[in-house]
């Protein structure tokens, strides 16, 4: 199974886009999302359609992990919002969030919307609704 081009679009409106580098939480990135690794330059930034690219290539850890772990009765819109999740988390959080087991799946994923700010975690509103989409794109 691979992310459809809704899972993409969904992706895409969840990460906005921007053509210049900026800070996510401290580290570099541009695009929809993309962080920035050593030896990656941008200085004229980036356009949609190779930011849309690289969005495709980071997403291929996450479908690997998800091959590899979801049941056959998995449906695309489960597999677009658990790209989602793992797009924006990373695998780490995504192997651990589905370490709960399937069924857990929906009552898991809105726990993941927390920041640290300052030492202190607190629910992130932007994250929090984020989750909510997911959820109901994973029971719909």
């Amino acid at each position: 199974m691979q992310i459809s081009p809704a899972g993409i679009a969904f992706i895409e409106s969840n990460e906005g886009f921007a053509a210049q580098a900026y800070s996510d939480n401290g580290k570099p990135a541009i695009g929809y999302g993309h962080d920035i690794t050593l030896g990656e330059s941008f200085p004229d930034g980036i356009t949609r359609e190779a930011a849309a690219a690289l969005l495709v290539h980071d997403l291929d850890l996450v479908e690997l992990l998800l091959t590899q772990t979801v049941p056959p009765s998995c449906t695309q819109n489960q597999w677009d919002a658990l790209c989602d999740f793992g797009y924006n988390l990373g695998v780490g959080a995504l192997k651990m969030m589905l370490s709960h087991g399937w069924e857990q799946v929906p009552a898991q994923i809105p726990l993941w919307c927390h920041e640290r700010i300052d030492g202190v975690e607190r629910v992130n509103a932007g994250l929090q609704a984020r989750r909510a989409a997911e959820v109901q794109m994973f029971n719909s």
